[in-house]
Parts: structure tokens; C-alpha cells; sequence
């Protein structure tokens, strides 16, 4: 035999980071477990071996009350003795609940039978561990810290728990009855995908599975060969993603992605999507918009779903509409996911309202970047200084002395509060505040490291009313 290898290309990063653990599922229906041990966590071991369809045998001299319960109601099998009597023939999996001095022995005698074994609470005597688990049967999420942090294990299953609908399980046990039908009715591929994609759709919905089988097979057969999807991203932080954008990212054949969208953002995309930088980017080597539509139309045309991932929400600043226009007129679909916009994300770290009722009826988003690099010739200055309203301007960072400037000259207060911020929602976040009439001494020799906005109105202010002086933002500057 020869064995042949490749080196991976530098430029060809792994799919999988390193795994402490590699994450197995079991089949038991119908076969035998031991558990040695009558005591509780015994018993919770051995309610889950039998929950999976085990023939579970628990040796012990005593048993508590819950495992009583369990051979009650013909879940579990008490043996009255020591697990050494026990036939270790054929068995599946072997747990115990042993002190330290029997667990090497148990841990021998599992070995010694080719039995995969775990002892409670004893990692290092441990071939398989146990971790927190999301049932929605035949769908099961299983998660562990390798031993590490069990508390933190469990916190993340209430999460997950939240995230996925109790009816999943209805669904998932519906789509084993009907793949056979599908792989017969529907052509590999582009239709198969189709089928596939709208029925996880609306196994998210909460709604019980569908009985409509023959309607979605049409559906899906009638697919078109692509697609384009638009998903904000929002400012950074994937916390902010909304579950449709994940949806979006897990269903992607190509991801067209800004510079701007953060890589926490890109690790939750399916891993087999191929992935395309198209940022655009002031004073930089740039995508041009035509060809970043081209791609997008090319691409849908070869039969693939193209997420378009764009920085904040794709409806504001992210010339969505001319890309919406442009497939539109090739008649390819298109849907939008919008996402958490810079602002917003901006006012929730720093608890400012941007309408507070005392002094804010109102918020505009402007754009500080025409295509000439400057503010756009258009503007109402008069409006913009109305001190009734809060006003963000995006993309401001080489604009914001002017903006102050033109705002002063119309008569705006000029101590109005002013907070310039870049990467929010990101740990490397600069925010500068100032007045009005200091905005331009700010923003001198500051060269921040990404997109800036400018954020101005009284409604900033409202911290000192609160007790908190507005040069207390001190602190998130940096």
C-alpha cells in the first residue's frame, strides 16, 4: 500500500478548527448497557440510556428512590450485587459511579471486553463523556466542554433551546418519511435544494408540520435555477444577526461579502459556500458596483443561491436598491433580510435613546459621502440643524468638520452634544464625544481604523440629566 499526501496550500485554511472532543452519537435501541451504581447520578445516567432505547442493567447493593422508579415503570433492569457478576459480553457502552480506587479496575475490565466506558464525574477515567443535550427527537443537539465548564455546557443548551421551535421534532421525524419521495420526484440539485431549503423554512415557523406534501414537490420542481439573497449583517458583533440572516448564511452556495462584515459574522455561514471579498471602500482599491451585480448575476444564473453580505442593513446607505434593480430586470429573485444598522447598535451599547421624548421627536440618517468623496450638494441644512431631532451621518469620517460647520451656520446650538464613533459592536469600538463646536478639534490628527459615523442631538445629553455627565463617555473612548 501507498500512501500518498498533500500539503495544504497556505491559502487554503482548514474548514474545521482543532476539536478537543469529537462529537459521536450512539445507536442503543435494543442493546445492553450496564451501569454500575444505584445512587442519583446513576439514575440519570441510566434514565438516559433507556430514553435512547437501551436494555439497561444497573448492579448495585442499595438503590435510591428515582432508580426505584425507573425499574417501576420497566425502564431499567436492578441487579442486587456488584457489577463483577455482570456477563460484559456484547454490551454497548458501560457506565459507573465508582470511587476512585474501584474506578481503574472498572475502567480495566470495560477495556478488556472492548466496551466504550465512562465514569461519573471522573474525566480522566472516561472514553466518552456526556454533555448537555437538546432533544427534539429524531433531531438531537448534543454539547460539551470536554469536562471543562458543565455549567457553561448548560447555559448554552438554554440558548439553543430558545432557538429551536418544539414542533422541529414533528418535522424532523416527517422529513424520514418523505425523502425517499423526494429523491423520486425531484431532480438532484437545484430542486432537491429547493424542496429541502422551504421545508426547513417552516419547521422554524412553530407551526406543525404540513400535510401539503404533493404542493411543495411542485414547488420545488418548478424552483428557479438561482438566487440572491441580501442579508445585513449589522455593525460586527454576530450576536446581532437576526435568525433569518443565519438561515440565509447556512443555505448559501456563495457569499459575497464587504471587507466590513467581521469574521464571527462569516463563521456561521455553511462551510462549504464558497466566500468572495467585494468590499468597497472609500480611498481604496475597490469592487465596482457593475461588476459585483454581474457576479451576482452569473452566479444565480449557474444554479446558485448568492448571499449578498452587506455591513449593518443592505436598505440603508448599501445601494441595495441598484442591486435590486439590476436582477431584477435579468429576472432573477431576490430577497432581502435586514439587518441591525450602525445607529442603533451605537445606542444600545451606550443606553442613549435616540427619540427621547424630552428633547428628540424625530432621528434622520444622513449620508456625509456623496460620490464626489464630499457632503451632497442636495442638503437641507436649514432642516438638519432642528434641534427636535437626532441626526446620524454615516460614512462621515473626512466630512464631519464640514457637517459642524454648516450646522453652526444655520444656528444650531452650539454646545449640542456630538458622539463620533467607528467599529461598533466590535471590541476594537472608538467613540469620541464633543460639543458642536468642538467637532472639528476632535476629529483632528484621528485617523480611526474603520467607517465613522457621526452621531448629533440633544437626546445625548439626556445622560447628564440622568445623573451621568455627558464627559463620562470618557470612558468608552479610546
Amino acid at each position: 500500500m501507498r500512501i500518498v499526501s498533500r500539503q495544504p496550500s497556505k491559502a487554503e485554511p482548514p474548514r474545521m478548527a482543532s476539536l478537543d472532543v469529537l462529537p459521536v452519537f450512539f445507536d442503543l435501541k435494543g442493546k445492553r448497557v450496564l451501569v454500575a451504581g444505584g445512587e442519583e447520578p446513576a439514575a440519570w445516567k441510566a434514565e438516559l440510556m433507556a430514553a435512547a432505547g437501551a436494555i439497561v442493567c444497573v448492579f448495585a447493593d442499595q438503590f435510591c428512590d428515582e432508580m426505584t422508579a425507573l425499574a417501576a415503570r420497566g425502564a431499567v433492569q436492578l441487579v442486587d450485587g456488584d457489577w463483577r457478576r455482570a456477563d460484559w459480553t456484547g454490551l454497548a457502552l458501560a457506565i459507573g459511579d465508582c470511587a476512585e480506587e474501584e474506578a481503574g479496575e472498572f475502567v480495566a475490565v470495560a477495556q478488556a471486553h472492548g466496551v466504550p466506558v465512562n465514569v461519573i464525574d471522573k474525566p480522566h477515567h472516561c472514553q466518552f463523556q456526556f454533555g448537555s443535550i437538546v432533544n427534539r427527537s429524531p433531531l438531537v443537539v448534543g454539547i460539551s466542554t470536554s469536562g471543562a465548564a458543565p455549567i457553561l455546557g448548560q447555559s448554552v443548551r438554554r440558548r439553543i433551546e430558545t432557538l429551536l421551535p418544539k414542533a422541529l421534532g414533528a418535522w424532523a421525524r416527517l422529513a424520514q418519511t418523505v425523502r425517499a419521495t423526494v429523491l423520486d420526484r425531484l431532480a438532484a440539485g437545484a430542486e432537491r435544494r429547493a424542496f429541502w431549503e422551504r421545508f426547513s423554512d417552516l419547521s422554524f415557523s412553530g407551526r406543525e408540520p404540513t400535510s401539503n406534501l404533493d404542493a411543495m414537490i411542485a414547488q420545488a420542481s418548478q424552483a428557479p435555477s438561482g438566487r440572491v439573497t441580501l442579508v445585513g449583517a449589522g455593525p460586527g458583533d454576530a450576536e446581532y444577526l437576526t435568525l433569518k440572516a443565519v438561515r440565509a448564511l447556512q443555505s448559501a452556495d456563495v457569499i459575497l461579502f464587504d471587507d466590513l462584515v467581521s469574521d464571527d459574522v462569516l463563521e456561521l455561514a455553511r462551510r462549504e459556500a464558497k466566500r468572495i471579498l467585494v468590499g468597497k471602500r472609500a480611498r481604496r482599491a475597490s469592487c465596482r458596483q457593475d461588476d459585483i451585480n454581474t457576479m451576482m448575476a452569473d452566479l444565480a444564473r449557474k444554479g446558485r443561491h448568492v448571499v449578498r453580505l452587506k455591513s449593518g442593513d443592505p436598505m440603508l446607505f448599501g445601494r441595495a436598491g441598484e442591486e435590486i434593480a439590476a436582477l431584477e430586470a435579468q429576472n432573477i429573485p431576490v430577497a432581502v433580510v435586514p439587518g441591525i444598522s450602525t445607529a442603533f447598535a451605537l445606542a444600545a451599547e451606550l443606553g442613549m435613546s435616540l427619540t427621547h421624548r424630552d428633547c428628540a421627536q424625530s432621528v434622520r440618517f444622513v449620508t456625509g459621502h456623496a460620490r464626489n468623496g464630499q457632503l451632497p450638494a442636495n442638503l437641507d441644512w436649514q432642516a438638519m440643524a432642528d434641534p427636535a431631532t437626532t441626526h446620524v451621518y454615516y460614512m462621515s469620517g473626512a466630512t464631519a468638520p464640514a457637517i459642524a460647520e454648516r450646522l453652526l451656520a444655520q444656528g444650531m446650538d452650539r454646545a449640542t452634544p456630538v458622539l463620533i464613533a467607528s467599529n461598533v459592536g466590535r471590541p476594537d469600538r472608538e467613540i469620541v464625544h464633543c460639543r458642536l463646536d468642538g467637532l472639528a478639534v476632535a476629529m483632528a490628527g484621528r485617523d480611526f481604523s474603520g467607517p465613522v459615523i457621526t452621531a448629533i442631538g440633544q437626546a445625548f445629553g439626556q445622560r447628564a440629566a440622568l445623573g451621568a455627565s455627558f464627559e463620562s463617555l470618557g470612558a468608552y473612548a479610546s
